[in-house]
């Protein structure tokens, strides 16, 4: 590293830009609609429709995690479909419930979250443009 520099770790933290907030914020919204659609499309068509849901998380937490160029893409729509998913788990009092008690939910909520942390540890993050660094190389 050359006199006069900081790592990038111990750079301050930098507030993102509006536009980079409102797509963060977008990406959530799309988390928590993928978490309803893959809800209730799991238990329609079982076998089919639970891969049908995990693959569109999956899908969504990378597609974002490329678009946004860092895990900031890949946490936002994985944090909107968790929260979504536990909300939809609770029960109504008048007995109501979207989640049956079966293997097809489970696996269907513990994959949701274990693909959406496997999409936030592999996506890719941005290296230092310094020639100095041999990240890139």
């Amino acid at each position: 590293m050359k006199s006069g520099q900081t790592s990038m770790l111990a750079q301050p933290l930098r507030a993102p830009s509006p536009r980079r907030a409102v797509l963060l914020f977008g990406l959530f919204l799309l988390g928590a609609v993928v978490g309803v659609a893959g809800a209730l499309v799991q238990a329609a068509w079982f076998p089919l429709g639970l891969l049908l849901a995990l693959a569109g998380e999956i899908g969504l937490c990378l597609g974002g995690a490329l678009a946004m160029r860092g895990r900031s893409g890949a946490v936002a729509p994985a944090g909107g479909w968790m929260v979504t998913v536990i909300l939809l788990t609770t029960t109504r009092p008048e007995g109501d419930f979207v989640f049956a008690s079966d293997g097809g939910s489970y696996v269907f909520l513990l994959g949701g979250m274990v693909a959406a942390v496997m999409c936030a540890t592999l996506a890719p993050v941005r290296q230092p443009d310094d020639d100095g660094v041999r990240l890139g190389k």
